[in-house]
């Protein structure tokens, strides 16, 4: 069975005199499915139908309205922004010309009208709308499977570090809950923030880079061990000094992917993490490195202070004490949240960067909602 014969374009001709849209419908009949208007205000209410003409042969001298008024409201129209106009007109004068041109004609016929002349540049027009159709259709086509793709890598890539932070969480006696109520704390804290003056520039790539990043905070565990990880108890203070480590090794280990995944000069891998290109493993890198830093400079491994804190981690540093102390551990039961809301406030410029605090403070309902959404299965579970 042959396929069906392509369908015919539509064609729109304007023009208030009937002779000539006879004419013109007449000579071009044979090939298009012809609608005609004898006025502007008319052309607007034909062109406006579905299916919208793919060409349209406008007059330019008609009253009330023109040509080139009918051309700018054509303009204006949804789904006829694009569509090829052609001027058909006895005026001669080169400036009437340009103007038409100028508000976004494809061409120019005068009258007398020659038909081989007028069906050859229609033909043209219509093989150029055609071809320029296609080509946006093929884009489209494209972006939508670019996007596809990007949504699967980004799956991929959000599983696999919940994965490789869940190893380490594992080997801590923690559950998968914990990251998920870290991650959503963080991101908490990022909403509040950014309707603050001092924040309001954080962008959306880069909350939430921010947030995907804060399961990665305990990773350096892998390297403590499981003696001192698993020890069902408190800690000597020889046992907490290896603990501590974990900061460092989790930053090392990051900064060692990042070196790999760019193997250039220093200012060129400066240069790769501000464009963005490794900027996720630069917040991962920051986050397991300096959320145990205290606001105060009292904290570990570097001992920063304040804004030497880099931001992520600092909002680490507050959604990883709020769980912990609100949840049971090994050597601890859990801790009402209004004593854990208390303590967090009473740390505010000591522990913990005041607008940050600030932050927490205006989401508190908010942390309540997520501990209780991502609770883990304890006979015991926190109190408020």
């Amino acid at each position: 069975m042959s396929d069906p014969a392509p369908a015919r374009p539509t064609l729109l001709v304007v023009d208030d005199t009937p002779e000539n849209l006879a004419l013109l419908g007449g000579l071009l009949r044979g090939s298009f499915h012809v609608r005609v208007a004898n006025s502007g205000l008319r052309a607007l209410q034909v062109a406006s139908r579905v299916p919208h003409p793919d060409l349209i042969l406008l007059d330019v001298m008609m009253p009330d309205m023109d040509g080139f008024e009918v051309l700018r409201r054509l303009r204006r129209l949804p789904g006829l922004q694009d569509t090829p106009v052609i001027f058909v007109t006895a005026m001669d004068d080169d400036r009437d010309e340009l103007a038409g041109l100028e508000l976004g004609a494809v061409d120019y016929i005068p009258k007398p009208v020659r038909p081989s002349i007028l069906l050859a540049r229609v033909r043209t027009q219509l093989e150029l709308k055609s071809a320029r159709d296609q080509l946006s259709d093929r884009n489209a086509s494209l972006e939508h499977e670019i996007a596809r793709r990007m949504r699967e890598n980004e799956q991929v890539k959000s599983a696999s570090l919940h994965a490789l932070a869940m190893l380490a969480e594992a080997r801590d006696n923690e559950t998968g809950n914990h990251l998920h109520r870290t991650e959503a704390y963080v991101e908490a804290l990022l909403d509040r923030l950014r309707q603050s003056q001092e924040h309001a520039d954080m962008d959306d790539d880069y909350c939430r880079m921010v947030a995907r990043a804060a399961p990665l905070h305990d990773i350096g565990k892998v390297g403590i061990p499981d003696a001192i990880l698993r020890k069902p108890g408190r800690l000597t203070a020889s046992e907490f000094e290896q603990m501590k480590r974990h900061a460092e090794i989790g930053a090392a280990a990051i900064a060692t992917a990042m070196s790999r995944a760019t193997p250039e000069p220093a200012g060129r891998q400066t240069e790769a993490v501000s464009s963005g290109a490794l900027r996720f493993l630069e917040i991962a890198r920051q986050i397991a490195g300096g959320h145990h830093e205290h606001w105060d400079g009292s904290g570990y491994p570097s001992g920063l202070a304040g804004l030497q804190i880099p931001l992520p981690a600092r909002l680490m540093a507050l959604a990883d004490v709020y769980d912990a102390l609100g949840c049971r551990r090994v050597y601890k039961p859990p801790m009402p949240l209004d004593e854990v809301e208390q303590i967090i406030v009473a740390g505010r410029g000591r522990q913990f960067d005041p607008a940050v605090v600030d932050a927490f403070i205006g989401q508190r309902e908010v942390f309540r909602a997520i501990a209780q959404r991502f609770a883990d299965d304890d006979p015991e579970p926190p109190t408020p």
